[in-house]
């Protein structure tokens, strides 16, 4: 229980910074957490409640890994209030998995899904990517359909991409040809479509109704406390926004927890916030308005101009005076409009 321990502590460092705003989502993600026991989560949560004001409709997620799932540990989430689970199933085919470094199986997976199902889960994500190392033409989509037959209501379906410190930066695997990718993401979104899931984010698709409202948030540029080894929090000061990362080392984390040591502060102001801004907001597929940017920023509209006039000239992005929405080729190269904006 000490890391839960530490988890509140650091929760009341962090409170003051929520003021009297009512916490809408919780995510219990990174790591493992669904090695935790009921009992442990339990506590957690009364911690949780105890300290801040959460809403009671709020949405609360717990990451789940196909390999470390148990029975008797699901029903106890949710009989404490965990309402919706994320499981990190990547593929259905055990080859992938292994060259992934993943501990479980396709079998793990689909028993991960029964027995959700089972202690009550009726909000479950599915974390599904494609573009894997030596797939073949029709395997990420077949991935993909073996995810829809389990019905999930949320699925993130997103490519494998090779980032720094990685085992795959050091030696980058061959990864199919880059039309091959496009072209099967364009078939599996219409598989998606099909089966009555929308695409409201780059690579975040759901039900009517089953957005990720933690997810929103973070896309919405809004605010959120982190708490944990490693854990990030953004926080809107009068003047900036600050980014507060915590220790990664989980033991140099226990050591510090809820000490001003644990905390590495970044703050952003002035047009360094666009940037900002447009990594996250631009991922929507509906996009934001032009109240929502100067709401959020602090800065006034007038300042997204040039960068808009120029993502509208490169046919990147829609703008009707009120919203920005990126076009279908925008979203295609959403990295270079979101570099539009840099300052």
């Amino acid at each position: 229980m000490a890391y839960i321990d530490a988890l509140l502590a650091d929760l009341r460092l962090e409170v003051p910074s929520a003021a009297d705003r009512t916490v809408s989502s919780i995510f219990i993600g990174g790591g493992t957490p669904s090695l935790f026991s009921g009992t442990a989560i339990a506590r957690l949560m009364a911690g949780i409640r105890s300290t801040v004001s959460l809403a009671i409709d709020a949405e609360i997620t717990l990451e789940a890994n196909p390999g470390a799932v148990d029975e008797a540990h699901f029903a106890q989430y949710r009989a404490v209030g965990i309402n919706r689970l994320s499981i990190g199933v990547q593929s259905f085919r055990d080859d992938q998995l292994k060259q992934l470094g993943r501990v479980h199986g396709a079998a793990e997976s689909l028993g991960a899904v029964a027995v959700a199902r089972a202690a009550g889960f009726d909000n479950l994500n599915l974390d599904l990517m494609h573009g894997l190392p030596g797939d073949r033409a029709g395997d990420s989509l077949r991935d993909l359909e073996q995810g829809l037959a389990l019905q999930p209501q949320h699925l993130s379906w997103y490519q494998l991409t090779l980032e720094a410190g990685t085992a795959f930066a050091r030696r980058p695997p061959q990864l199919p040809p880059h039309d091959q990718i496009a072209a099967e993401f364009e078939t599996g979104c219409g598989l998606l479509e099909a089966a009555g899931f929308e695409r409201y984010e780059i690579s975040a698709f759901a039900r009517a109704g089953r957005e990720s409202r933690h997810n929103m948030n973070y896309w919405e540029f809004g605010d959120y406390l982190g708490i944990g080894a490693g854990a990030h929090g953004k926080v809107t000061r009068p003047t900036s926004i600050e980014r507060r990362v915590k220790r990664r080392h989980p033991s140099a984390y226990l050591k510090e927890a809820a000490t001003p040591a644990s905390v590495a502060i970044e703050t952003s102001t002035g047009s360094a916030l666009i940037l900002d801004f447009m990594i996250n907001a631009l991922r929507l597929k509906r996009g934001f308005s032009r109240a929502l940017f100067a709401a959020r920023t602090g800065l006034p509209e007038s300042m997204l101009e040039p960068g808009v006039a120029a993502a509208v000239k490169q046919g990147w992005l829609d703008d009707d005076g009120e919203r920005l929405v990126p076009t279908a080729l925008g979203y295609r190269f959403l990295n270079d409009l979101q570099l539009v904006f840099v300052p």
